[in-house]
């Protein structure tokens, strides 16, 4: 009987970190699934966020396909010298004719469609995915890569914000109504999910410091 069998679980982590800064992120645009490269800002977002994650030394690292993804997992992966496995599931949310456009333009044009998605409603943001869509495709390749994990092992998932907060959602058991209540992850932030006795705990959210262990009654 292994011991996740007995309820105590294997004490694995999984840091979800978002890519560094793009131009895009800087004009408001939403990016989705379009291919935009790190700003020198966001390459050096990346390398400040590798020497900090790499203490937690992590035992592999997964990323998006997409150049911001791949090249923050990158600067982890020259400092801990382990592979990093790209994955097209880890994508950003496909968003059909918002891509390109800003926030402003959005609200403008499609005004009803954000709100609703805003309220928590299921909404193919401009003709593309559903959030519980990407996270048909993200999760399981982030738990796949979890299984792997020796007991007290730590993965680094390298992704968006909006795949990460679904993948979040869906790992906690939360309805997908209600995964709009994870707030945003600032670029090169991450989120921390723990293995406990009831599954998958949130321990960080939009951090940009190194995990503290949890000194109280809710430990």
């Amino acid at each position: 009987m292994s011991r996740s069998d007995t309820g105590q679980g294997r004490g694995r982590r999984i840091v979800l970190w978002r890519h560094g800064q793009t131009a895009w992120n800087l004009e408001r645009r939403f990016q989705g699934s379009t291919d935009i490269e790190l700003t020198e800002t966001g390459v050096g977002q990346a390398r400040r966020s590798a020497r900090l994650l790499a203490s937690l030394k992590p035992d592999a690292i997964i990323s998006s396909d997409l150049m911001r993804a791949a090249k923050t997992a990158d600067e982890l992966a020259s400092i801990t010298g382990h592979p990093v496995t790209r994955d097209s599931a880890l994508r950003e949310t496909y968003a059909g004719v918002w891509q390109g456009l800003t926030h402003e333009e959005i609200v403008e044009r499609h005004g009803d469609e954000y709100a609703a998605w805003k309220r928590g409603e299921p909404v193919r943001r401009g003709g593309g995915e559903l959030e519980t869509e990407v996270a048909d495709r993200a999760a399981p390749v982030v738990l796949r890569h979890a299984d792997k994990l020796p007991d007290g092992g730590t993965l680094v998932v390298v992704s968006h914000g909006g795949t990460i907060r679904t993948t979040i959602g869906r790992l906690l058991g939360l309805e997908a109504r209600h995964w709009e209540s994870l707030g945003g992850l600032a670029n090169c932030s991450w989120s921390v999910l723990g293995e406990g006795a009831r599954g998958w705990r949130l321990l960080e959210h939009n951090a940009g410091t190194l995990p503290e262990p949890v000194l109280g009654d809710d430990d």
